[in-house]
């Protein structure tokens, strides 16, 4: 790779900068010298012709955005120079040729994961707690801090000996390390194989439509169902619009059959009373998940999701076809993968809808498509309007340069299926699931369909985590990967500087994978405690 200047396609009209460009200096790309003609920032990209107002900007082989005034050979890329526009796209029938990778070196590869009846293989042992609606929130908060001190699964915060210095430093004295904090770095946990109990809140169930109400119960059942979680105690109110009826039904429909503990606070009467049955009905629950041992497993048996967020100009040169790489090899190996975000997906719709195995799935992803965008535009917004300002400062200055980096990370292979939000992946190959772009909850819905790992890129870097599904974070560039090493599990800026390809950085990171999987590795956000949940409110959310 040239180590300042990229052209992505043959057809482009325009360079990527892989590194600081100034005034007068020279680049070569396809074998033709282009002269700079002013400051261009890495991550940003450069005219390799002149163009007059109303032209294509090409990227990727694509159109990703119209000239609005005169910009001369050598000039940079700007909003003051483009404006977002895609190519149209059609329903058209087609036979899809796709070259699979070699999978010789993975077909007998292994992960240590949890064996469930329903076939499902899970990447860790959790027992989950969520309530139907936002009124039990506090309970559930109850139960975490009793379950987690008591089980040995809380943790110390390295910021309460900070705040502990700055009270005592009034008085003179220095704070170093409590008792408490003592005991709980030395406790053993009573379970040792459940990996822990996670507990869910969020701010639904009830006071907006039906139509929330139950998508939430489908979020949720997917989450019960999901092959990291081993069973649910779920706390009712009594009265939402979010029944336990429904979330029942939802489960039935997956052919759910794991341990459920339900409580409901109008039946039981008091706190007491809710909190004690849901403590010793869980408390069989766990005995019961413990039992659950770690045992080899095919690679088939993956369910990876695909997410990217805090993107820049580089996200779709190194770290989304990385992730593409993995996709690419999961899919050949049987497995399932899982391609969200519908907003970072425009402009990129000929190319998958070409891959869709029937016309009924590109129907429906451009149904999918079209819906959610059209409901965007009604509120006065739409896809267009998706790029941050930090993904517009770092290079991603249309939603269709955005898009088709994003969409790199679902690879080459064919599209097996297409899913609406809450839908649960059962379709070996690479699926298409509709979320918005916003970062948690599009892991939340990931999850939700039943990723049992999910990879997420970042350029700018995020500290997002899922609290079942193990996010294991890839950062685009070396410089970013360096500065947040606590948010970082593996890097791929080493494409940008030549030192890997595509292939081997893909491969590295299937490596990490089966480590993640194999319960060997916890990636940082796990240990960083971000179990970030927010269900889509599915008005309106970019």
């Amino acid at each position: 790779m040239n180590n300042t200047s990229l052209l992505l396609d043959s057809s482009d009209n325009v360079g990527v900068a892989l590194s600081d460009l100034v005034s007068g200096e020279k680049v070569k790309i396809s074998q033709v010298d282009i002269d700079i003609q002013e400051f261009v920032p890495a991550k940003h990209k450069f005219a390799l012709r002149d163009f007059i107002p109303g032209d294509d900007i090409i990227m990727y082989g694509t159109v990703v955005g119209e000239a609005t005034r005169p910009i001369r050979q050598g000039h940079a890329i700007t909003l003051q120079n483009i404006k977002h526009k895609t190519r149209s796209y059609e329903l058209k029938s087609g036979q899809y040729v796709w070259k699979a990778p070699d999978i010789a070196a993975w077909k007998s590869r292994t992960f240590m994961g949890y064996k469930r009846a329903d076939n499902q293989v899970g990447t860790a042992n959790y027992w989950l707690v969520l309530p139907m609606v936002f009124c039990e929130n506090t309970n559930v908060k109850l139960l975490q801090e009793a379950f987690e001190n008591a089980l040995g699964f809380s943790q110390p915060n390295p910021y309460e000996v900070q705040i502990k210095n700055l009270i005592l430093g009034l008085q003179g004295e220095k704070f170093t390390e409590t008792v408490a904090q003592k005991v709980a770095s030395g406790r053993s946990k009573i379970f040792p194989n459940l990996d822990g109990i996670r507990f869910l809140t969020h701010s639904l169930g009830c006071g907006g439509t039906r139509q929330d109400a139950d998508s939430l119960c489908g979020l949720l059942a997917g989450y019960i169902h999901h092959p990291n979680v081993a069973g649910a105690t779920v706390l009712s109110l009594g009265c939402q619009n979010a029944e336990v009826r429904i979330l029942k039904e939802k489960l039935a429909k997956l052919n759910c059959t794991k341990p459920l503990v339900v409580v409901e606070q109008q039946q039981e009467g008091t706190t007491d009373a809710l909190i004690t049955k849901a403590i010793q009905e869980t408390f069989e629950g766990l005995v019961l998940a413990s039992q659950s041992q770690r045992e080899p497993v095919s690679l088939d048996k993956l369910v990876i999701g695909l997410e990217c967020g805090g993107s820049d100009g580089f996200s779709g040169i190194s770290a989304n076809p990385t992730l593409g790489r993995v996709s690419d090899l999961i899919v050949a190996l049987g497995g399932i993968t899982i391609l969200s975000e519908f907003p970072e997906l425009c402009g990129a719709e000929q190319n998958l809808i070409n891959r869709c195995e029937t016309a009924e799935l590109a129907n429906k992803f451009v149904h999918l498509m079209e819906t959610y965008n059209e409901a965007a535009k009604r509120v006065g917004s739409g896809f267009d309007m998706n790029p941050s300002p930090g993904n517009i400062k770092d290079g991603l200055l249309t939603d269709a340069i955005k898009s088709c980096g994003a969409a790199k990370k679902g690879g080459t292979a064919p599209i097996s299926d297409v899913l609406d939000y809450t839908e649960y992946a059962k379709t070996p190959g690479l699926n298409l699931l509709c979320t918005p772009g916003n970062d948690v909850e599009s892991t939340t819905g990931l999850a939700g369909s039943g990723a049992n790992i999910i990879l997420f890129t970042t350029g700018l870097g995020t500290p997002t985590g899922n609290p079942i599904s193990p996010v294991i974070k890839v950062s685009t560039n070396t410089k970013m990967a360096t500065k947040m090493p606590d948010i970082i599990d593996f890097n791929t800026g080493t494409i940008i500087t030549g030192e890997d390809t595509i292939e081997t950085s893909g491969d590295k990171l299937l490596d990490y994978i089966i480590e993640v999987a194999s319960g060997r590795v916890k990636t940082k956000a796990e240990e960083k405690r971000n179990f970030d949940f927010i269900p889509w409110k599915r008005g309106v959310s970019l």
